[in-house]
């Protein structure tokens, strides 16, 4: 089915205007010319005018009635006050583009920029460029050379193709609705962070220039599934997909059940499939997938991914007919990737499709200047859920951020389990507040929450200073000490091997160095035991 036409564009107040005289029909004017275009029917007309310029829209409205039937008028007025001011036109027309219901799917639009202040021209091109139409330029002209009146009249018209490059002096006067892009990905993820706020930017202009894959990856409730939303918003916001958001944790697909899930199946393809299924891949199309936990997949499920990827075809579960998906797709997930491949769990040529933008989420130890905002945004929300008024009484909120912003609050769980700590205090707040009482509580469920299961080792110092590796060798260590008696003995008992290689071995002094390196003494590991 061909798809309708729609222009958008601006009443010329100049080029538009030739009276209301039977001799207006042997001028060419601009918006009245491109609904005659020969082979190139309008099916609508969007015309923005000044509220003042009410009259002319209207007569221009009935001569296009006139030439040419099938063309729908539909008038905007649109009040600005300087036409010459870039920020004011490019502001009016952001909005009308931001509020305007487009339909890519039934229809085509082109931005006629013929009409209107050279200001007025270069926002629209500016604003289609961005992406906010979803459009193409369109430019009228008139007749060059014989031409009867008719031609003459209708004028000519070109699809156009402009460099933006010829405009870069003028895009730093928008730099703040590239900003706005940013902080569209940032929403609720507030942030003081300056390596946080460098890495969203990357992933904003990633997302609105690649279709490749993007790979999150970070710990448990460092908010992948969040950003991923975030992500496809704002790609929908500029029109750059045209399907829906299709999430599933790969955590929770096992067996026939994964296949399924992921890729659909036929009917009677295993026992219980008594209805065949489209499966995800097939209701991601035109849109985007996220793949939550993807290293959790099956290899066999990571062969068909691959395939779906790199081809946009694989086949439904039990039928030998492909189907066809476009998706992007983001992933995420919280395993070491690296070592996945190394171990033969995760196939190392779908690694490497879906690793091309790959950007590592910090985890909430790691961002602690971002605590604070982030208890306000989350008792915000609790407050907008439940539809009630919570806040901190002043000593309260001061010791809470005493404690979740210092090394002892290890918030394993992140930004999740902030969330949790403070929907649990506003639940218990009575009278709308959250005293000093309950927030010595949370502290005290927090603690033991974090307490280490029997067996383990608590770690003296700050796990989320230390990487894994410095943090399971530590651990190694310090079990050693509190089995051991003395320094010394705690010293041959971890060196036993390479002690043997030298003459005249000091084992305790290496254990106190060794200690030492994390602001350690044998004394304070033995009493932390």
């Amino acid at each position: 089915m061909q798809k309708r036409r729609v222009v958008i564009g601006v009443l010329g107040t100049v080029l538009d205007k030739r009276g209301k005289r039977e001799n207006r029909w042997k001028k060419w004017r601009p918006t009245v010319g491109l609904c005659q275009q020969p082979g190139f029917p309008v099916d609508r007309l969007e015309l923005l005018h000044q509220p003042r310029d009410k009259g002319m829209a209207e007569q221009l409205s009935e001569d296009i009635a006139v030439v040419s039937p099938q063309t729908q008028v539909r008038r905007h007025p649109v009040t600005i006050l300087d036409p010459w001011d870039f920020e004011e036109v490019y502001a009016a027309f952001l909005d009308f583009a931001t509020h305007y219901p487009f339909d890519t799917e039934n229809e085509e639009y082109l931005v006629h920029i013929t009409t209107g202040t050279h200001v007025a021209q270069i926002c629209w091109f500016l604003l289609t460029e961005a992406r906010y139409l979803p459009a193409s330029l369109l430019q009228t002209s008139p007749a060059r050379g014989e031409a009867t009146d008719l031609e003459k009249a209708a004028g000519t018209s070109s699809v156009i193709d402009l460099d933006l490059s010829r405009y870069a002096t003028l895009t730093s006067r928008f730099q703040r609705e590239q900003q706005q892009s940013v902080s569209f990905l940032k929403a609720g993820i507030d942030t003081r962070n300056a390596t946080f706020n460098r890495l969203i930017d990357q992933i904003e202009r990633v997302a609105l220039r690649s279709t490749a894959p993007i790979l999150l990856t970070g710990p448990t409730g460092a908010g992948k599934s969040f950003l991923a939303k975030r992500i496809f918003q704002l790609r929908q916001a500029r029109h750059l997909v045209k399907g829906r958001l299709v999430s599933v944790n790969c955590a929770t697909l096992r067996g026939d059940n994964a296949m399924s899930t992921l890729f659909g199946h036929v009917k009677g393809a295993f026992t219980g499939a008594q209805q065949a299924r489209a499966g995800l891949l097939r209701e991601a199309d035109g849109g985007v997938l996220f793949l939550d936990e993807i290293a959790e997949l099956g290899l066999d499920e990571q062969a068909m991914l691959l395939k779906a990827i790199e081809e946009k075809t694989f086949f439904p579960f039990g039928s030998d007919k492909e189907v066809r998906s476009d998706f992007q797709l983001i992933a995420g997930t919280h395993r070491d990737m690296t070592q996945w491949v190394a171990e033969g769990r995760f196939r190392e040529d779908l690694y490497a499709r879906i690793n091309m933008w790959a950007f590592a989420l910090p985890g909430l130890a790691e961002r602690r200047e971002d605590i604070a905002p982030n208890v306000e945004y989350e008792l915000q929300r609790f407050c907008a859920e439940q539809q009630t008024q919570i806040r901190f009484d002043k000593t309260a909120r001061e010791r809470y951020l005493l404690f979740a912003c210092s090394p002892q609050a290890r918030w394993p769980g992140n930004f999740r389990e902030l969330g949790a700590s403070v929907a649990r205090m506003a639940t218990l707040a009575d009278q709308g507040r959250i005293t000093e009482a309950l927030v010595e509580e949370e502290i005290l469920r927090l603690q033991q929450s974090w307490r280490p299961a029997h067996g383990a080792v608590a770690l003296p110092v700050d796990p989320a200073t230390l990487d894994l590796f410095d943090q399971d060798q530590l651990a190694a260590v310090i079990a050693v000490c509190r089995r051991c008696s003395t320094l010394s003995e705690a010293g041959r008992a971890l060196f036993a091997v390479s002690r043997q290689k030298k003459s005249n071995p000091n084992d305790a002094d290496r254990l106190r160095k060794y200690l030492a390196r994390f602001g350690l003494s044998w004394e304070s590991v033995r009493g932390a035991g």
